[in-house]
């Protein structure tokens, strides 16, 4: 691997910064701690910055020569509301928060990258680091747009990456096209009549509609929308009754819709309120059907991906910089993407090997109480961004 030496020779100073993060998790627009470290950090190697953009986000500007042309380069910082398995020196202090998907190390990794730049601008235009809150469902990349995050830092192109479990340290992965799924949300409230368990003739029962409700929208996904197109229906919840004698007056369904392609999402939408308002019908019941977009997908640009596959070969080789396999998570990166050109891309972080004494029994998985941010990538993390600023001011403007 071609890793920066300068980066190298400071990774052990980022380390401690990235476990300091670990040890003290704030969650969707709560980072207020983590934004000062690292504002304090941008600050003192000289890099302006920009704070309050989605309530808690820093923006670093870093100038090299004269040109117009800038890019984004972007971090997650929030953690999730879990509690940690491990018991390692760095473990959260905080009961019921974890970095469990390593936006610790993420922030990291600009971090190291921010450093080089500030001692080492290699390059002809202008670099953002964003450093963006509550990605974890809060929608902070939305909320930094909002905020003007591209009006007051106009960017050609913007990038994000993320740390993907299972796949050895050294390789990364980027495709084009959709890479991460919609996340979407439904609520169903079947409104019945209670009655005695032994006389539900004299009720409306909310239980058996919500079983044929969950049932029928299996045949969405199989017989409405076409093979070929990936959908996915999550009934994860179901809520009804407070006693085993007691036939109850309403019954609630919540869950999750993952799409690749809004078209796709239209479609199981409108098929599950009529599917939901039918059935419902047929049994003298009530429905009350709520559906709320979150998170569109994530969509790399096809040239920007090139671009950065070729970035990556520079530093790992050819040979390991995989096919990015499309994911049904989300990520909120979708929405810079929809607003930019750009590509998000994985960064190997390995089998959980790294993890030191005291990690919990569970796999080093995303989202899980036992997983931990593989440091050893912190250098090739940050050496991938600085080489992907380097070349994109150092090819010739399109």
């Amino acid at each position: 691997m071609n890793v920066l030496d300068s980066i190298v020779t400071q990774a052990a100073a980022i380390t401690a910064i990235r476990r300091d993060l670990h040890a003290h998790p704030e969650l969707c627009f709560q980072e207020v701690r983590t934004a000062d470290v690292v504002a304090a950090r941008l600050t003192e190697w000289g890099i302006p910055v920009h704070r309050g953009l989605g309530t808690t986000g820093v923006v670093g500007v870093v100038k090299g020569g004269d040109s117009p042309r800038a890019i984004g380069l972007r971090a997650d910082m929030d953690a999730l509301p879990m509690q940690e398995f491990n018991t390692f020196a760095h473990a959260s202090k905080h009961a019921g928060r974890m970095h469990a998907c390593g936006h610790d190390g993420h922030t990291a990794m600009l971090l190291a990258a921010a450093q080089h730049f500030a001692r080492h601008r290699n390059f002809d235009g202008t670099v953002y680091l964003i450093f963006q809150p509550a990605e974890e469902g809060g929608g902070g990349a939305r909320e930094m747009i909002k905020d003007g995050l591209f009006e007051r830092f106009p960017m050609d192109a913007v990038f994000g990456m993320h740390n993907w479990p299972g796949m050895p340290v050294g390789r990364f992965a980027v495709s084009p096209g959709p890479v991460m799924a919609s996340s979407n949300e439904f609520r169903i409230a079947i409104r019945g009549k209670g009655s005695h368990a032994a006389l539900p003739h004299n009720g409306i029962d909310p239980v058996p509609v919500a079983c044929q409700m969950v049932q029928a929208f299996q045949t969405i996904i199989s017989r409405n929308k076409k093979p070929v197109d990936a959908g996915v229906i999550s009934v994860t919840m179901i809520h009804a009754g407070e006693a085993t004698n007691v036939v109850p007056d309403s019954c609630e369904l919540q869950g999750t819709v993952r799409t690749f392609t809004p078209e796709v999402l239209d479609l199981i939408e409108g098929r599950m309120k009529q599917v939901a308002e039918h059935i419902c019908a047929a049994h003298d019941a009530q429905c009350e059907f709520e559906f709320v977009r979150n998170y569109p997908p994530t969509v790399n640009s096809a040239a920007e991906t090139g671009f950065c596959r070729e970035v990556m070969a520079s530093i790992v080789g050819e040979a390991n910089v995989m096919v990015q396999e499309p994911t049904m998570g989300s990520e909120d990166f979708a929405f810079m993407l929809q607003a930019k050109p750009g590509a998000y891309c994985f960064i190997a972080n390995g089998d959980g090997t790294h993890r030191e004494m005291g990690h919990g029994a569970g796999p080093c998985m995303l989202h899980n109480p036992s997983y931990d941010f593989n440091d050893e990538l912190i250098p090739l993390g940050a050496t991938y961004w600085v080489r992907l600023a380097e070349a994109w001011f150092a090819r010739e403007r399109a």
